[in-house]
């Protein structure tokens, strides 16, 4: 038997699986309507809890904040004060001058997601800190873990209120832009593929553990496609929290563990998904190799990249059964509450519509009293899109879709239950 050259022979083994073969080809995209009903079904609620927050953030909260003093880094998808108005359940808005405040409703449901935000702080602080072992700098920006706030479930205030509770978690950097690990918990660096195995038996380190696959329906892969995934999936399964930068660029097992951090990723999350936009910016910063972002479309049984509300969201496909999660975060368990509430607030606007003529014209008055502070905005017609997308979200969401809003109302009702 011949003998390796020397540097192949002081190479790791990881070094040895052959470079990739199959990968350049095209992977084709099949819409996936549960999934897309995760996505859509929040569509406001980002901004929605941003301006909550900046209501009832503050202790004490004030009674009432001028409309001009929200903070502009809301993403509101149209004019703050035409996004407000949508959800009269939970915002009051006073004409005279114009401001907002939160009404009963909302002021309760924030108080019972305080009570969460503080039986969950042990278990934040836990995925905060694996997501700094995932960096090879055991450090990300602080500007970005801020962005990642909601995907990860920290309070609005966590700068204040989670990190100097775990000063054996985290520190600052010196001038105060990044967020830095403390203390590597070894106990800690087991990712959710190997936690699963080990509670299902029989994982050893190095094992070739295989990723959960799921497909949407009429969904095929070519022939050696399929071949090469099933050869893929055998690859010894190299955990995120491993160092990767003696494997080989451009290799199925370097594509492996790349797979591996985006879905640790992922599970770190509280919703299980994450807009591709941030887990971009994140992947740049736990330093994953060239190519990275191209992972998520070659691998359509792992993650789904859901299109809807006009950008692109990627979800891991093994959290969901239909629009389910499986394993519903306490957090989560809110959000849908936040969610039944903002549909309260649409079922009133919708009634309104109904009113006669007398009551139309008393909201008309109203509408004129607020109309000082609209005349200076864009134009109407440069809002056709979202118009559109307000009656869409009045009617139902996604009406081609085989499964009725009424059944996912009533899904989430059920899980608002649970």
């Amino acid at each position: 038997m011949p003998l390796l050259p020397a540097r192949a022979r002081r190479a790791p083994a990881a070094l040895l699986v052959p470079v990739r073969r199959l990968l350049e080809a095209r992977v084709p995209w099949a819409r996936d309507r549960a999934l897309d009903h995760v996505v859509e079904r929040e569509g406001h609620l980002v901004p929605f809890l941003l301006a909550k927050d900046a209501l009832l953030a503050a202790t004490p909260p004030p009674h009432a904040v001028p409309l001009h003093s929200l903070p502009s880094t809301i993403p509101f998808p149209f004019r703050p004060l035409r996004f407000l108005r949508l959800y009269p359940s939970a915002f009051a808005l006073s004409p005279h001058p114009i401001e907002v405040s939160p009404t009963p409703r909302l002021s309760a449901l924030h108080a019972a997601e305080a009570q969460v935000v503080d039986a969950t702080r042990p278990d934040a602080a836990d995925r905060l800190l694996r997501l700094l072992m995932l960096a090879p700098s055991r450090a990300l920006p602080l500007r970005l873990v801020a962005r990642l706030r909601l995907d990860l479930g920290l309070a609005p205030d966590f700068q204040r209120s989670l990190l100097p509770s775990y000063p054996d978690y985290f520190a600052l950097s010196p001038d105060g832009t990044f967020l830095e690990l403390v203390c590597y918990r070894k106990d800690l660096a087991v990712s959710a593929m190997q936690s699963y195995a080990q509670r299902t038996g029989g994982y050893k380190v190095g094992d070739a553990l295989a990723f959960p696959l799921s497909f949407p329906r009429n969904f095929e892969l070519d022939k050696k496609l399929r071949k090469w995934l099933d050869e893929w999936q055998r690859l010894p399964y190299i955990s995120p929290y491993e160092d990767g930068s003696h494997l080989a660029p451009r290799s199925d097992i370097t594509e492996k563990r790349t797979v591996a951090v985006l879905h640790e990723v992922l599970s770190l999350t509280v919703g299980k998904k994450m807009e591709k936009e941030v887990l971009v910016k994140l992947g740049e910063a736990l330093r994953l190799p060239p190519g990275f972002r191209k992972v998520v479309a070659r691998h359509p049984g792992i993650f789904y990249m859901s299109h809807k509300l006009r950008t692109q969201t990627v979800v891991l496909r093994e959290s969901y059964r239909r629009h389910m999660l499986v394993d519903k975060h306490p957090m989560m368990g809110i959000r849908y509450q936040y969610l039944h509430l903002m549909h309260m607030g649409k079922e009133e606007v919708g009634k309104g519509k109904g009113k006669d003529r007398k009551s139309k014209r008393g909201e008309q008055m109203i509408g004129e009293e607020f109309g000082a502070e609209e005349e200076g905005g864009d134009n109407e017609e440069d809002y056709d899109d979202e118009d559109e997308l307000d009656e869409d979200m009045e009617a139902g969401i996604a009406s081609e879709d085989e499964e009725s809003d009424d059944d996912i109302d009533k899904d989430t009702e059920t899980q608002i239950a649970h």
